[in-house]
């Protein structure tokens, strides 16, 4: 009996851990890329500059996590990236905390593009 409770708590903080954050969106590299040229959209790259000057892609502006990203434009979508997507995803929820609203993480990063 115990080892149910203990499997179902943990189960349930594993859900709420990796639950998507109100206001962000995911998306696929594979939808990153029929939107990869829209001018209506900001392309952050959060890795640090050596990952982006090893391997990026151009649309993307290299600000590394950690940085200031309050001077991004509010009124456009924010797609952010990086390797895995666990970055991207801390930047995103950082950018909702600014008060972004269209904030798009991308899935898996540059290891899945």
């Amino acid at each position: 009996m115990e080892t149910i409770i203990i499997i179902a708590v943990v189960a349930v903080f594993l859900m709420w851990r990796f639950k998507p954050t109100k206001g962000i969106q995911n998306i696929s590299t594979g939808q990153l890329k029929q939107i990869i040229n829209d001018k209506d959209k900001v392309f952050v790259d959060v890795r640090t500059k050596g990952e982006f000057k090893s391997r990026n892609i151009p649309q993307f502006k290299n600000i590394p996590l950690g940085s200031d990203l309050s001077k991004l434009p509010k009124d456009k979508e924010i797609i952010v990236i990086c390797q895995s997507g666990m970055r991207s995803s801390q930047a995103c929820k950082q950018l909702t905390k600014l008060g972004f609203t269209k904030v798009t993480n991308v899935r898996g990063g540059m290891s899945a593009y």
